[in-house]
């Protein structure tokens, strides 16, 4: 049965740091508008503090994760176990972004490997801390992390890069604002 947790343990973890993927699931305010759900590779998730955790957010196609936490910051990433024991667990809580012009971007990044291609830092206050059984994820076998984002990010290089969020990460698909430094809200 699905148990609660007051923070994340030394049992959650090391189950968390285990996984090679996690979801991260957000939507906007009120009844319209698209619930968005997204995978992420392992290595951009870091456990900060008993209730804290960040990850590292690539430049995408889109920008929907950063533009519903900038409207009402409501986050959950989910876990699953695709090898060993059966789990899922599930860390709902509070998101804010740091782009790499903000105050807090230099500190959370010191966390991570730095890469070409990161255009934020979520960081996330848990507030629940869940799991539940996982005896429906199907068993899979991990063959590594694919290449393409850092490849691609090294074709674009830095301006390109640049080019690319300006035109695809200025607002969401419902529109509502993206990153701050594009200048397009």
């Amino acid at each position: 049965m699905g148990k609660v947790y007051a923070e994340i343990d030394d049992k959650l973890r090391t189950f968390i740091e285990a996984q090679q993927m996690f979801f991260v699931a957000t939507a906007p305010s009120g009844s319209e508008g698209h619930v968005n759900l997204s995978p992420k590779g392992m290595e951009s998730l870091r456990i900060l503090g008993p209730r804290t955790i960040a990850y590292v957010d690539f430049v995408g196609s889109g920008i929907e994760t950063i533009a519903h936490l900038r409207q009402n910051g409501r986050i959950v990433l989910m876990l699953c176990a695709f090898a060993g024991p059966p789990n899922i667990v599930r860390l709902y809580g509070r998101g804010e972004v740091a782009e790499p012009q903000d105050a807090a971007f230099g500190s959370l990044l010191a966390h991570f490997t730095p890469a070409l291609g990161i255009r934020a830092i979520i960081r996330i206050e848990v507030d629940r801390i869940s799991d539940s059984c996982g005896f429906g994820v199907p068993l899979y076998r991990y063959e590594g992390q694919r290449p393409q984002i850092a490849a691609w990010a090294e074709r674009k290089g830095e301006t390109g890069l640049i080019d690319y969020q300006r035109e695809n990460n200025s607002r969401s698909i419902d529109g509502l604002p993206g990153l701050r430094w594009t200048g397009k809200q």
